[in-house]
Parts: C-alpha cells; sequence; structure tokens
C-alpha cells in the first residue's frame, strides 16, 4: 500500500487517538471512477467501461471494547456538519430496514455507506460481531460530483472490515464490490447499479474497467493507446444517485422491459409480491436487446409516458428489486428504455475501436459515440446546463486542440463531464474549464490521474504510533 493518500492517512491517524486504541486497526483505500461509457445503462445489463481514479478514499477499523459502532469523517461537510456518528451495533444486526431506520436522517445518513458494512456482511455472509467497531474515514474524491465518492468510501470501509475480520483473503474483489452494492442499495436507499463499487474494488491503474452488467461479469482490463489520455472536468452542479430523476429513469427503463416481455409474449407471473419475467431470449436486460430489433419491434408501441397507476393495473408491476413504481406519478418510460438497448451498442463499439490505432478518424468515431451517449442521457430528463455547456466547449475546442469528444458520467443531473483527449492535451482541458467557470461563475475541477482498486491495494494492519513524552 505505498502511495501518497496512504501515507497522509497514516499521518492523520495520531491526531484521533481518542477514537483509536492501542489495539491494531485495519487500513484500506478505494479509488473514485470516471465513467466514460456506460453510466446509467449498467442496471440493464450493458457493457461499461470505468476508469478508477487517482483520488481515493481511505478507512480506518478497529474493534471496539463495546457493543456500539463509532464512525468518524475527517470532512465534516460530509456528514453536514456532524463529523461522529455513533449507534448501538444490535441496530445494525436485525435486518436492512432497521439499519436503513437507524441511519435515517441528514446528520448519520452519510454514515449508512460504512456501517451498512456490518449488516450486509451479518445477512449475506453470516458474519457475527461480539464487538462494536470504530471507523476513521478520509476521501479526497469529490462528492457529489458523480466520481462515485459513496462507492469508494463504502469499498473501502468494507475492505478495512474484512482485514480486521479476516475475511480479506477469502472474498474476491467481485464479491466485495456486491456486498457493497447491497449497502448502497439496502441500508444508504441509492438504487445503484453495479459498476461504481466494482471499479473501486477491481479497477487497475491507468486501464479501463470492462464490466459486462449481467450482473457484473468482469471481461479484460482496456488499456488505453498510447497517445489518448481521459480527464473529468466536474461541472460545479452537485449530483446524486438518490435523487429523483435517477431514480424515475430508472423505473421508467423497467417499465419499458416490463412491455417488451408482454409484447414478445414471454411467461410472466407473480411471486410474493414480485413480478417474475422468464426470458430465455434477453434474459432480463434490455441491453441484450438490438437496437434493430427494438426500432422495428417494440419502439412504436412502448409507450412515451404512462402514469403509475396506469402502468400497474396493466402490467402489475415490473422486475427490478430495488426501486418501486409511485402510482401517482407520471414516468416517462420510451426514451429510457431506448438508452441503454443503444448505449450497450455504443459501448461496444467503443472498446472494439479503442483496440484499434489511435490515429484521428479513430478517435473521431469514438468522441462522436460520446456525444451520442451524452444527447441520449439529455433526452432521458439527465442533463444539466452545466454539463451541457461543458460537453458544447469541448466541442467547439475539438480534434484541433486535442479533444474529441465528451459526455456526462455517471447517474447524470450534474457531476462531471469525461473528456476523450489526445495526451498532452491538458492544457486545451484547462482552457474549456476556465472557459466555463467565466461564463458560469462555477469552479470547474479539472480531474485527472488513476490508480488501483482495493483489491490490487490490499489492506495493512498497523497501530497509532506512541504519544511523544
Amino acid at each position: 500500500m505505498d502511495s501518497p493518500d496512504i501515507q497522509a492517512f497514516l499521518d492523520v491517524l495520531p491526531a484521533h487517538r481518542d477514537l483509536f486504541s492501542a489495539e491494531e486497526i485495519s487500513i484500506a483505500r478505494a479509488p473514485g471512477r470516471l465513467d466514460l461509457m456506460g453510466g446509467i445503462a449498467d442496471y440493464s445489463g450493458s457493457l461499461v467501461l470505468q476508469l478508477p481514479l487517482a483520488s481515493a478514499a481511505c478507512a480506518a477499523a478497529q474493534w471496539s471494547d463495546d457493543q456500539r459502532v463509532h464512525i468518524r469523517t475527517t470532512d465534516p461537510a460530509a456528514g453536514h456538519g456532524a463529523a461522529n456518528v455513533g449507534l448501538p451495533l444490535d441496530n445494525l444486526l436485525g435486518g436492512y430496514e432497521q439499519a436503513r431506520a437507524a441511519l435515517a436522517g441528514a446528520k448519520k445518513h452519510w454514515a449508512a455507506y460504512i456501517a451498512g458494512a456490518i449488516t450486509v456482511l451479518n445477512r449475506e455472509r453470516g458474519v457475527t460481531f461480539p464487538h462494536g467497531v470504530r471507523w476513521l474515514i478520509k476521501s479526497d474524491v469529490p462528492a457529489g460530483k458523480g466520481v462515485s465518492s459513496s462507492a469508494a468510501i463504502e469499498v473501502a470501509a468494507m475492505q478495512a472490515l474484512c482485514g480486521l475480520a479476516g475475511l480479506e483473503l477469502r472474498l474476491t474483489g467481485r464479491e466485495i464490490a456486491l456486498l457493497c452494492q447491497k449497502v448502497e442499495n439496502l441500508v444508504a436507499g441509492a438504487p445503484c447499479g453495479v459498476m461504481d463499487q466494482m471499479t473501486a474494488a477491481c479497477g487497475e491503474a491507468n486501464a479501463l474497467l470492462a464490466l459486462l452488467c449481467q450482473p457484473a461479469e468482469l471481461q479484460p482490463p482496456v488499456v488505453l493507446p498510447d497517445g489518448v489520455e481521459v480527464f473529468g472536468i466536474d461541472s460545479g452542479i452537485r449530483h446524486a444517485v438518490s435523487g429523483a430523476d435517477y431514480g424515475s429513469v430508472r423505473v421508467g427503463a423497467f417499465m419499458g422491459y416490463r412491455v417488451i416481455a408482454s409484447l414478445a409474449g414471454l411467461q410472466v407471473s407473480r411471486e410474493d409480491g414480485r413480478t417474475i419475467v422468464t426470458d430465455p431470449q434477453w434474459r432480463g436486460y434490455l441491453a441484450n436487446i438490438s437496437p434493430e430489433a427494438w426500432e422495428s419491434r417494440f419502439s412504436a408501441h412502448v409507450p412515451e409516458r404512462l402514469t403509475g397507476a396506469a402502468f400497474l393495473s396493466t402490467f402489475g408491476g415490473h422486475t427490478d428489486t430495488v426501486t418501486s413504481i409511485d402510482p401517482a406519478r407520471t414516468y416517462a418510460i420510451r426514451q429510457p428504455t431506448t438508452h441503454p438497448i443503444h448505449e450497450h451498442a455504443r459501448v461496444t463499439r467503443f472498446r472494439a475501436l479503442l483496440q484499434q490505432s489511435a490515429d484521428d478518424r479513430t478517435l473521431g468515431e469514438l468522441g462522436a459515440l460520446m456525444y451520442e451517449s451524452h444527447a441520449s442521457y439529455s433526452a432521458c430528463g439527465l442533463g444539466s446546463s452545466g454539463t451541457d455547456d461543458l460537453v458544447a466547449l469541448v466541442r467547439e475546442a475539438g480534434p484541433s486542440r486535442g479533444l474529441f469528444g465528451a459526455k456526462i458520467t455517471g447517474g447524470g443531473s450534474g457531476g462531471t463531464v469525461a473528456v476523450l483527449a489526445r495526451a498532452g492535451s491538458r492544457s486545451a482541458v484547462d482552457d474549456v474549464a476556465a472557459r466555463y467557470a467565466r461564463s458560469t461563475g462555477r469552479v470547474a475541477t479539472v480531474i485527472a490521474g488513476s490508480s488501483n482498486g482495493a483489491i490490487r491495494s490490499g489492506s495493512m494492519m498497523t497501530w497509532i504510533p506512541a504519544r511523544r513524552v
């Protein structure tokens, strides 16, 4: 774990002697990610391409000497002013609903991404906790910027806890990522896909993590060709994966799949209040429907919009296990269904092109795919004025400045724009950020660099140095 952020984290530990005892402490780190292609199509089974960032979250975990869980962040702003959260261990061992309720409220909710590791390991792996846990979290991944600060914290906290409990060698990176997704879905209550946690856990420095989200099949990483560089530009508009826009688009996509299942004559049943579709053709994933089949067979027959009540009356429910349909709400259906079908085709083509030569013609086609992806996000209602402005500025600068493509990242509705550039084009990216800042009054931070995920970094055991006399 020889990295600057780990050393910086070790340097701050002595300032938290009041939190930790003289016993061993487990240390882990996990990076944020830049969503180059795939984004919200992950929950529909798409291929996604993600770059693990240089910025990371670090976590320290230690058994406590009582039956309580104590969580501290070095960034009080992340906890809305509550830098410390404490709660009885039993609150986390009674199931997901109890844990979610115990961590509800603006001042405590940030701690759900950490404390939820106890609940998930207990429920999914049968891990018992005779003692509580003390955690310290320090994150350099910008929060609310669409670069997966929550997944970085989840994976770092889970990895540190696994190191403490002796589970690290028994759990693969894929398993840790899936457990962390449950933390976010079932304890924090955010209906995210799994690409963020998978990148934070399994990413490889300077390569794109390739993940087929069916449900989470790692494929060989895609090394960026020589002469190609990827940047992020933060729009200054806060993004939240738990926001209503992201959730409603996800619901609309699963509604669309349910409509297609009926149009295709698939067997549909209800079990324990859930909708079950027997689907040997597409295996339950919109991404497996070809764009040609969608346009020729289904698109015209899928409603553009529908109220939740009308949908439930006709179709009974959808197959998503982490969202529910509000009968009083009107959902867009056709475009949220269109997006993952075409996005999977775009990402598949994007990967194939990256594995070819990196001449200007190839980079131009890669950029065009990114611009198409960005437009599709906006059509879903997940755009924002700031990210649209940044994409337009990148397009205006163009190949003559070494900039070939840009798109909004992750869950959309603000956050960060990913930029595909010729290596050595940092000055052009800085110029775009500066022009954006002048025209909007927002600070536009450029994000660059890459690092390994948590599994490659590993965890370590340490002690807080004794106080000097």
